[in-house]
């Protein structure tokens, strides 16, 4: 430990140090005729290219937007997806962002700045919202659509509750596909194969169809194969057979209109969770000894189907003045069903198990429809602004079944419905007031209604009401400042509320359905920018504290096994974000980040029911249930720390290079109480790729291995039953071949 703290000090006063340097650069610099003027130099050998980034809804230079924002493309997507990852892979892979899942790969849950939401119902929002090709996919089982053919993926940290508004309070991850164009035929393809069976295989094509049509067609096909024994049947489980496709249509017949069509798919079948019972050591938060990764003992089924489809049309008129946007979009969930043995194992053990437990959830229909207008200025001159309108309208049905163990027979069903209807409207002002100090404001005004009603309840008597009406409505609005320093090192400080409307989780035979009221976020963030050694570097540095009021927080379990919302009066959180990356030499190249969250909620009068058989830490109140004030939040690690380097030696006919990039998170909270067994263990996970390229990076062939050290970690567990959990990704061997035409 003492170690790795070193190189968290050590970071940090590098990312300090970056900046510092750079604001005192020859005077010079600061005569050039003006900062676009700098960073709009093209790269040359051994410099960086410039990273323009859409958070502000325009492209934009990373450099000049008042958000701390992160950026994965290219060379360092294909890396972290090359063995057959699905969303999950984002993980500590940037400053202030964790993802995770009690589900698999159908259900991810993301977390900035140590802000998410752990549950786990079909109705659950989260605080965090993923927006794919600028399309917001509300429910989480669409969060997890796989990641292929992207031109880009931002994560936008801090409220975004003005230009993206929907349940953004903690902030956006952003994903963009790569788009069709008039140009040329061109395209890629990628193939990989690894540890366990495991194949990944993407391939694009870009074709135009004429000299105002063009089409890109991109696919992606997974697959792993089953590769842990359950020693209770013989039967295998983890493995999964995942394809999504989609195919994009450009229509550009002049310079004033665009249209761009997009239809997809993702079909996923295979393992749920495996869950695996008293695996962790009691009193500690080590496994127990004998621990086999690749072996299981459980009597329930286990089994994951999903089915998604979508589309979407982006239309833009350039009028001039101005330029009008048209986005509409359609998600649907066709078929959605994930069971898995909740308690890990059979009446026998391993170790004392008081009560089986298999469920499924369940979801046969979602449809979601979102409409959004929007204008933006083209005007020359100091003032810019944009404007628009935005609908939402989900109609989502689902719920959870029970079943025996022994006879696979189920015992009870509840299905719920809910309709969400939100609409808004927003806009956004930018004003230099000189050349060198730009202030922009936003608002948004947002209604958003509920109405919840249980349609069918066999073998169990629900409680509590079976018809739920919500509506909220609120004003969120940002205000910030960007000042150039010089051409290369930018300042800015930011000021933003979000805002998180009312959500409801679904009755279950466990429990009634519970409701948790409007969240709201105030947050207060400043950093500084810099392109360094003109333009061998680059390096941010932010810093933020934020407020929560009546934030929505998620009991999963206690001594039953039963899901519900709570508010908590207030949470705080504050900490730091630092960035650098550039090249030691033209052909040696470094990056690394940082990232410090300090969360904590503040409401002594807030308690949760207790686990059943862990040893808790917090204080327990007169009805036995511990007491959460001062705890941190879920699933939010204080450190998180990335590390990467690549070397590349020329060769006649191509490059030889060696790849490495770590990543590293402190220890977690698995529930809203802390407990000794509970605590997720710091978690550092490496990798590895050496490779050739050759015909100008045309072709590639590589060898690889994402966590190399085989770091084996509990990454989340069951409480209300036994000492259940569950781990991270294997250690896995590959190799991978990828060209180009």
């Amino acid at each position: 430990m003492m170690k790795l703290s070193k190189m968290h000090k050590r970071l940090l006063a590098l990312s300090a140090v970056l900046p510092m340097a750079a604001m005192a650069q020859d005077a010079t610099q600061a005569n050039q005729s003006s900062v676009q003027q700098a960073v709009a130099q093209p790269a040359a050998n051994g410099q960086l290219e410039t990273v323009t980034v859409t958070a502000q809804r325009r492209t934009e230079n990373i450099k000049e937007v008042p958000v701390s924002v992160s950026s994965l493309q290219n060379e360092k997507l294909d890396v972290i997806l090359s063995s057959g990852q699905d969303v999950r892979v984002l993980a500590n892979k940037v400053p202030s962002l964790n993802v995770e899942s009690s589900t698999g790969r159908v259900f991810p849950r993301f977390y900035i700045r140590g802000y998410g939401n752990t549950g786990f119902s079909i109705f659950d929002s989260q605080p965090v919202s993923l927006i794919y090709d600028d399309v917001v996919q509300e429910n989480p089982i669409l969060k997890g659509f796989p990641m292929f053919d992207l031109a880009n993926v931002e994560v936008l940290r801090g409220p975004q509750g003005t230009l993206f508004g929907r349940n953004t309070p903690a902030g956006v991850v952003k994903l963009e596909s790569a788009k069709p164009n008039l140009k040329e035929v061109e395209g890629y393809y990628s193939y990989s194969q690894a540890t366990h069976g495991t194949v990944n295989i993407e391939g694009a094509a870009n074709i135009p169809l004429s000299n105002e049509w063009a089409m890109r067609v991109s696919t992606l096909r997974q697959h792993r194969d089953d590769y842990v024994k359950n020693t209770f049947d013989n039967s295998e489980l983890e493995g999964y057979n995942e394809h999504a496709e989609r195919v994009q249509v450009l229509y550009q017949p002049n310079g004033t209109f665009n249209a761009l069509f997009n239809v997809h798919q993702r079909t996923t079948s295979g393992s749920a969770r495996v869950f695996r019972a008293n695996i962790i050591k009691k009193g500690t938060n080590d496994l127990v000894d004998g621990y086999d990764q690749n072996s299981v003992f459980t009597n329930g089924l286990n089994y994951q189907d999903l089915t998604t489809r979508g589309a979407n049309v982006r239309l833009s008129w350039d009028l001039g003045a101005v330029r009008l946007y048209s986005i509409t979009g359609y998600e649907t969930i066709a078929n959605y069903n994930s069971r898995g043995d909740i308690d890990g194992g059979t009446p026998t053990g391993p170790g004392f198990i008081p009560f089986q437990v298999e469920t499924a959830s369940v979801l046969p229909d979602l449809k979601q429809y979102t409409q959004e207008f929007r204008v933006e200025s083209k005007q020359a001159g100091p003032l810019s602004w944009q404007a628009g309108v935005y609908y939402f309208d989900e109609d989502v049905t689902g719920g959870s079944d029970n079943f025996n163990s022994t006879t696979y027979v189920r015992t009870s069903r509840v299905l719920s419905n809910q309709k969400n209807k939100a609409w808004a409207a927003f806009g956004s002002v930018n004003y230099a007031v000189t050349d060198a100090l730009t202030v922009r404001g936003g608002l948004r005004y947002t209604n958003d209604k509920k109405d919840f009603h249980t349609i069918e309840a066999t073998g169990t008597t629900l409680q509590g009401p079976q018809t739920i009406n919500k509506e909220s409505h609120k004003t969120n609005w940002d205000l910030s400042a960007t000042y150039a320093i010089n051409p290369d090192v930018s300042a800015y400080a930011r000021v933003a509320t979000g805002f998180r409307a009312p959500s409801i989780a679904a009755p279950s035979a466990s429990g009634p359905a519970t409701v948790a009221d409007a969240e709201t976020i105030t947050s207060y963030e400043a950093g500084i920018k810099a392109d360094l050694l003109n333009r061998r570097a680059r390096a941010s540095l932010s810093i933020f504290n934020y407020n929560v009021k009546d934030q929505q927080l998620t009991v999963v379990g206690g001594n039953s096994n039963v899901t519900a919302l709570i508010n908590a009066d207030k949470t705080k959180g504050r900490g730091i974000e630092a960035e650098i990356e550039g090249f030691v030499t033209p052909d040696f190249k470094v990056s690394a980040s940082t990232s410090y969250n300090y969360t904590r909620i503040d409401d002594p009068s807030l308690s949760v029911a207790k686990c059943a058989a862990c040893t808790i830490t917090d204080p327990l109140n007169a009805a036995g249930r511990a007491v959460i004030d001062g705890n941190a939040l879920p699933q939010a690690p204080k450190w998180i720390m990335n590390l990467s380097a690549r070397y590349n030696w020329p060769l006649a006919e191509g490059n030889l290079f060696v790849l490495t990039d770590w990543s590293y998170r402190t220890k977690v909270n698995f529930f809203l109480y802390e407990a000794a067994e509970f605590t997720g263990k710091p978690l550092t996970e490496g990798g590895l790729r050496v490779g050739y390229n050759w015909d100008g990076g045309k072709y590639e062939v590589a060898a690889f291995g994402r966590n190399i050290t085989d770091q084996v970690r509990v990454t989340g567990a069951i409480d209300f039953n036994n000492l259940t959990g569950f781990t991270n990704e294997p250690r896995q061997w590959g190799v991978q071949f990828r060209g180009a035409f």
